[in-house]
């Protein structure tokens, strides 16, 4: 099994796109961490995301607007020998994105960028009501950095000449 760095933005969009929840951290004034589960959308790499207008993850982001998005799927348990646990890893897909918050007040911007958010989940048309949309925090994160890493792929899945990957390490 081998662990693969993917630098094809189709491949690395593909994973994003078939993700229901990112993971978002960002850190606070004292130097602790905080993770939170997210709805999201992406677009020309660009994430958005929304949240209560206050709180705690809003009052880290006032003071330190730097994040780290996390995706990940496929996640299957495999093993190369049953019987040795040192062959046991978790396949996955994962990608991280940092990138800046920026929060967007304006209600067209939010609406629009709403819109992006739900054609992740929905292929309908949405309607937002005046204090729906007030009272909403939309946050928008265009990415600075964006790697992709495919653990325990099969070590014959990918040709050793493909230029969008790289084998990070190759596991016995």
């Amino acid at each position: 099994m081998r662990t693969v760095s993917h630098s094809n933005i189709e491949f690395i969009e593909s994973v994003i796109k078939s993700c229901d929840v990112c993971f978002v951290g960002m850190v606070d004034r004292d130097g602790s961490p905080y993770v939170l589960p997210m709805n999201f959308g992406y677009s020309d790499r660009t994430v958005y995301l929304h949240s209560a207008p206050d709180g705690r993850k809003i009052d880290i982001l006032n003071s330190n607007k730097n994040v780290c998005i996390t995706f990940s799927t496929d996640s299957d348990l495999v093993y190369q020998h049953k019987q040795v646990a040192c062959s046991y890893r978790m396949r996955s897909t994962s990608v991280i994105i940092t990138g800046e918050v920026e929060f967007v007040e304006d209600d067209a911007g939010k609406i629009e960028m709403l819109d992006i958010l739900m054609e992740n989940y929905s292929a309908d048309d949405f309607k937002y009501s005046k204090p729906a949309v007030r009272n909403v925090k939309v946050w928008r994160v265009k990415t600075e950095t964006m790697t992709c890493r495919e653990f325990g792929a099969p070590a014959n899945k990918y040709k050793d000449s493909d230029p969008d990957i790289e084998f990070i390490m190759e596991e016995k």
